[in-house]
């Protein structure tokens, strides 16, 4: 694999858009994926790449599973893209939409169905993982490799634990053990060694990927911290007031690391195809560290706000109550900008930044170690600063945000 393609994509030397590219005859495919979860933060950057002509593996074929129809901002894809539309939690329609596509070669499992409890989310991502692994296995013989991409909880426990139960000290590394919490990652790596062995032999292969904070383009992502910034951001700005930081001095202080999703989406790929990376779980990140003080400036820039950085404990508010009720704001602000139709609640994951700018740097400290994987050949990176400005930029690209 030429160490070029991980670094001209690091720096920033190639941005391609599978859009307008040449057709690939379906008997030059080499690889064959089913990217599930498709339309989520990095299952939209690996339909992003996987088509590239000079994307390792390829050229790719790909199969884009999603739960719901495609967004009113998705560009147009490539002919090797078929987008396919189901609930993953029925196994009946899992069996139905898969059964018929035998040629697949790569599973990358990018999906996640966040639950109101640590319970129901071990139920039912659990139960989307098998409905998936089920099928393919059985009836696809050419399949090689299975990725699944779950996160740094693996080594802080669930989000029910948070507190209660020691954590390790960063940075962490893979071959940390599992914390005696309840967390559905562990039940998603045990489903997928018990599926890919029942193929023995080794036929099957397998990777786990587990990203930090992650910074990408899909904005109605549950996980989308750029875009729901953006749209606080936006919304202050219609109404006058300054960018303010709503969280703690730790978390605006203190250091972690970011995961671009083009970058995760890459690293999926090469241990997709990369002998070194087989059976294997990686951690991956950008490789530098950030904290909000440096990012702070850079979101209230890109939208003309003045802002105010942590001036006191005391004046600590949460996002979510500041936000209550803007949903008429918002809605002036698409037909006066002529943003994609949107409403609030697709855009913007109020939560989501709350525990950000308090848990993220008070409880839990986001740092890890990527060094297994650059000792497994996979050496690429992203500059976090640049990554946070490239994609508020793609949100203004396309129109989700003035």
């Amino acid at each position: 694999m030429s160490l070029n393609w991980w670094w001209a994509r690091s720096v920033g030397a190639v941005r391609e858009h599978p859009d307008g590219q040449a057709a690939v005859s379906e008997q030059s495919f080499h690889g064959v994926a089913l990217v599930v979860g498709s339309t989520g933060i990095v299952g939209a950057s690996l339909v992003d790449i996987l088509p590239l002509p000079d994307t390792p593996g390829g050229p790719w074929k790909v199969y884009a599973l999603s739960r719901r129809p495609l967004p009113p901002w998705q560009p147009s894809s490539p002919s090797s893209v078929t987008h396919m539309h189901v609930d993953l939690t029925d196994s009946a329609a899992v069996a139905e939409a898969l059964t018929p596509l035998t040629d697949i070669t790569h599973v990358f499992y990018v999906a996640l169905s966040q639950q109101t409890t640590d319970a129901k989310n071990r139920e039912v991502n659990s139960a989307m993982l098998r409905n998936v692994l089920a099928v393919v296995v059985a009836n696809c013989p050419a399949l090689a490799h299975v990725s699944l991409q779950t996160g740094t909880k693996h080594y802080l426990g669930s989000g029910d634990d948070m507190g209660k139960i020691p954590t390790p000290d960063p940075p962490y590394t893979e071959d940390m053990p599992r914390r005696d919490s309840q967390v559905f990652y562990y039940d998603q790596e045990d489903i997928l060694f018990n599926e890919v062995s029942r193929r023995g032999g080794g036929a099957v292969s397998w990777s786990v990927h587990r990203p930090n904070l992650i910074f990408g383009f899909s904005p109605r992502s549950f996980f989308n911290i750029v875009c729901s910034l953006c749209v606080y951001a936006v919304i202050c700005r219609k109404e006058g007031a300054k960018l303010r930081w709503p969280g703690s001095l730790a978390c605006w202080e203190a250091f972690s690391n970011a995961s671009d999703a083009d970058l995760i989406a890459e690293q999926h790929i090469w241990a997709a195809v990369d002998p070194m990376a087989k059976n294997e779980a990686f951690n991956c990140s950008n490789g530098d560290l950030h904290n909000w003080k440096m990012l702070w400036p850079i979101l209230a820039g890109r939208f003309g706000l003045e802002w105010t950085g942590h001036d006191g404990e005391e004046k600590q508010f949460k996002v979510s109550n500041a936000m209550a009720g803007k949903e008429a704001v918002w809605a002036e602000i698409v037909r006066e900008n002529g943003l994609v139709e949107t409403s609030l609640g697709d855009v913007a994951n109020w939560g989501l930044i709350d525990a950000t700018v308090y848990e993220l740097g008070d409880t839990w400290k986001l740092l890890h170690s990527v060094n297994k994987s650059k000792e497994h050949g996979f050496l690429g990176f992203r500059d976090t600063v640049k990554s946070f400005s490239t994609w508020i930029d793609r949100m203004k690209a396309y129109k989700i945000v003035p």
